[in-house]
């Protein structure tokens, strides 16, 4: 059996019911539930590899095995729209088994948020399973959470991209990269996440109030990267997939390994990706590629039944092109380039080639934990990461320096932490611990130029205390928590150029509550209250010369203030007779002191170019909005879905709307499953559409171009597996863009010189064994 009851993606229970059976007359039945409503999962498929042996479930969910031979069995069961998932036992009696599916995951509302603890949170959830990660393995991370309602990216291209939640991005959202606050973030809009999501098996979304567990800057938002449990199966299992896509001519090819044993077990998981100058629906976006080369390795070790340990390596490595047409030489060609429909440096012919501008990215983690168990109500978590990460950017260069890196940095962090549970008797669950974390970024002296980022030492330090109790329809849960950060910064001033130093001392706090209420069976309510304090980055602090990743001068203010966040937020589940469910979040937060990214109206000539000017600025900020999703099946194998987000931000200090927020946006999908085509099961054919509404809450004066028009994009895409021997395949394709739409989107900031992408067909295979 997998650790899978800790993610919640099913529970399982066996029980022997005979002790005495003759041999090949042993019998395996059971019940097949859905893991949110309870209602029994019909037409399910039961297969043992063994045996070769196979049944589907009946309208009760109910299925029944005969004529089994004891020894050890795989079991694999399966249901369209579920993720398919993987027994190992040995067969000795009788067995009965109870399972429960995750037949939607992301309409699910509870899941662990920590991979060594039990506690839930009450904050709203969506994830993504690790079959979607599979079917959508061309994109990054921050693309693939766009599936989820209330999410959108910040991007510069179509490699280059932060995700964005309830309209916080970077230093506001943390990103955990299995248990650990990413590091590297704090250097900039532009930045992707350093994370491969195909390490992952599930990656989720926590749109609440803040989770006070965490070390980070998180306002509300997290976003969890997990990796799966390694599975207590002594056989060599694994996963290999590979994809191909039209819009760039990209091929993927992903190989996961992983064996069980009481000694060591091992988990191995590695990534190759190449893709060339990406289209759009008319012309090349040429230097648009990206080459991706990362590894994963996961070890686990018991030690006894109250001591375990788990040792965790990745390394993410990237070489990503930045649009040619968006560097240009002269004020002349920048003003003409924001006013031109097709970009300069165009060319008609498609290239693998990444050339200057571009960016080589390394990140390096190394992650040690350690559980030691008192009893079965009290415990002990050790934790140390490391990471390590490396960022050049090169940029086009004169007198044959393009070789040499315009910016060059390096970032060291130790991180430790000590976290320690108590599940008292009357059912409250008590959890405190410290975390301490230092940080060293250095510019390599290889670039010629003065740095954008200046080198600095971080010392951050930090505790938590957190309880929640469950009553029979209500739960309640409430925290609080204090960072202190002290900064040494070396940097550098333009005029006189001479070294400055500035030694700054920030205290943040932190709190939650959060309640939730089963009014009836099928409805449930929650609402959470937080508030949060957020130092600002060193980059809006210091930043001081042209971004390269995103074709702009930034300037940051060393006298900015900290960020000052009130957040609450308001849901509602609610199930209508098996057929319909609906869920509704609403939010609304106040920040105070909000720092962005304001554009000037200045473009400056350099000897590197003419570019446009940002600064760092700070104002009072109200940002609202609504997320909903509803799920109804017309028929047990046709069903419609639809997302819609709603989101406005004000500029209250100046009385202006906030820049830099999403667009309200509209997804909705038809789809029809075919259970069983000749050989083949769980066939699934969607056709879905979105709508991006234009950015009306905007004036032409707070940008260097208007916001574009709203677009309208259709899709479609398609899945089937297959059982083969001891493996089971799945064939997926994709069409993103199906009528090729010429588009522009607001949150690009490529929009300034070129369109969005055309027409891309993706088709992989996943084969796991």
């Amino acid at each position: 059996m997998s650790n899978k009851a800790k993610q919640l993606i099913f529970f399982l229970i066996w029980i022997p019911v005979c002790l005495s059976a003759q041999e090949c007359d042993l019998k395996i039945s059971g019940q097949i539930l859905d893991e949110h409503t309870r209602f029994p999962i019909s037409f399910a498929n039961i297969y043992i590899e063994e045996s070769k042996k196979g049944t589907t479930s009946d309208t009760s969910g109910y299925f029944v095995l005969e004529n089994i031979c004891p020894g050890e069995k795989h079991l694999s069961i399966s249901h369209i729209g579920c993720e398919t998932i993987q027994l190992f036992f040995n067969i000795e009696n009788d067995t009965a088994l109870l399972v429960y599916l995750d037949h939607n995951s992301k309409l699910i509302h509870d899941i662990t948020i920590s991979g060594t603890s039990s506690k839930a949170t009450l904050q709203e959830i969506e994830s993504i399973s690790s079959k979607e990660i599979s079917e959508n393995s061309n994109k990054n991370l921050a693309n693939m959470l766009e599936s989820i309602s209330g999410v959108s990216t910040l991007r510069t291209g179509n490699s280059i991209s932060k995700p964005v939640v309830h309209g916080l991005y970077g230093n506001r959202l943390t990103i955990l990269n299995n248990g650990v606050a990413q590091s590297g973030q704090q250097w900039g809009n532009d930045h992707s996440p350093e994370i491969d999501p195909l390490v992952a098996n599930k990656i989720s979304v926590i749109k609440g109030v803040g989770a006070l567990e965490y070390q980070g800057s998180s306002l509300g938002s997290i976003v969890l990267v997990e990796p799966e449990k390694i599975k207590k199966d002594p056989h060599l299992h694994g996963k290999g997939s590979y994809f191909f896509e039209s819009n760039g001519l990209g091929h993927g090819l992903n190989l996961q390994l992983q064996s069980y044993s009481d000694k060591l077990a091992w988990k191995v998981n590695g990534t190759l990706k190449n893709k060339g100058d990406l289209r759009t629906a008319d012309y090349y976006l040429n230097n648009t590629g990206n080459r991706e080369a990362n590894i994963a390795l996961q070890l686990e070790k018991s030690f006894s039944e109250k001591w375990k340990t788990d040792l965790y390596f990745s390394s993410f490595n990237a070489k990503i092109g930045v649009l040619r047409g968006s560097h240009i030489g002269n004020l002349t060609d920048l003003e003409n380039a924001l006013e031109k429909e097709i970009p300069y440096f165009t060319e008609e012919e498609f290239s693998y080639k990444i050339d200057a501008p571009f960016q080589a990215v390394n990140h390096h983690l190394l992650k040690f934990h350690s559980k030691y168990l008192f009893n079965n109500k009290q415990w002990l978590d050790f934790t140390y990461a490391g990471q390590l990460n490396t960022r050049k950017e090169f940029d086009v260069r004169r007198s044959g320096r393009t070789d040499k890196p315009a910016l060059s940095l390096r970032q060291i962090s130790n991180f430790f932490e000590l976290k320690y549970n108590h599940l008292f008797a009357n059912g409250i669950h008590f959890k405190t611990g410290a975390q301490f974390n230092i940080e060293d970024n250095t510019n390599i002296p290889e670039t010629g130029i003065l740095p954008l980022i200046p080198d600095y030492l971080a010392y951050e330090s930090g505790a938590f205390i957190s309880a929640n109790k469950n009553w029979e329809k209500l739960s309640m849960e409430l925290g609080l928590r204090y960072d202190n950060i002290y900064q040494d910064v070396v940097a550098i001033s333009n005029a006189p150029k001479e070294i400055v130093r500035y030694d700054n001392l920030f205290h943040n706090f932190s709190s939650a509550f959060g309640l939730t209420y089963e009014i009836l069976r099928d409805i449930k309510l929650s609402y959470n209250l937080g508030y949060a304090s957020r130092n600002p980055a060193i980059n809006e602090l210091y930043s001081n010369g042209l971004h390269q990743g995103v074709s702009g001068i930034e300037e940051g203010d060393p006298d900015l203030k900290n960020e000052n966040a009130l957040k609450s937020t308001l849901s509602a589940d609610i199930h209508i007779k098996e057929k319909f469910f609906i869920k509704a979040l609403g939010y609304f937060q106040n920040i105070q002191d909000y720092i962005y990214l304001n554009p000037q109206e200045e473009i400056r000539l350099t000897i590197r170019g003419a570019f446009p000017v940002f600064k760092y600025e700070q104002t009072d900020a109200q940002i609202y909005g609504l997320d909903i999703s509803a799920n109804y099946d017309f028929h047990k194998y046709f069903n419609a879905n639809i997302r819609y987000s709603y989101i406005k931000g004000r500029d209250a200090g100046n009385d202006l709307p906030l820049i830099n927020m999403p667009s309200n946006n509209i997804f909705g999908a038809i789809s029809y499953q075919f259970p069983k085509v000749g050989s083949f099961k769980n066939l699934e054919i969607e056709l879905n559409n979105q709508y991006v509404f234009e950015q009306k809450n905007l004036l032409d004066e707070q940008d260097f171009s208007t916001a574009p028009k709203g677009y309208n994009l259709i899709g479609f895409k398609s899945s089937i597996e297959k059982q083969l021997k001891k493996s089971r395949m799945n064939l997926y394709l994709r069409i993103d863009n199906l009528l090729n739409t010429e588009y522009r989107d607001y949150l690009n900031r490529q929009r300034y010189f070129a369109d969005d992408l055309g027409i891309n067909v993706i088709a992989g295979i996943n084969l796991t064994f």
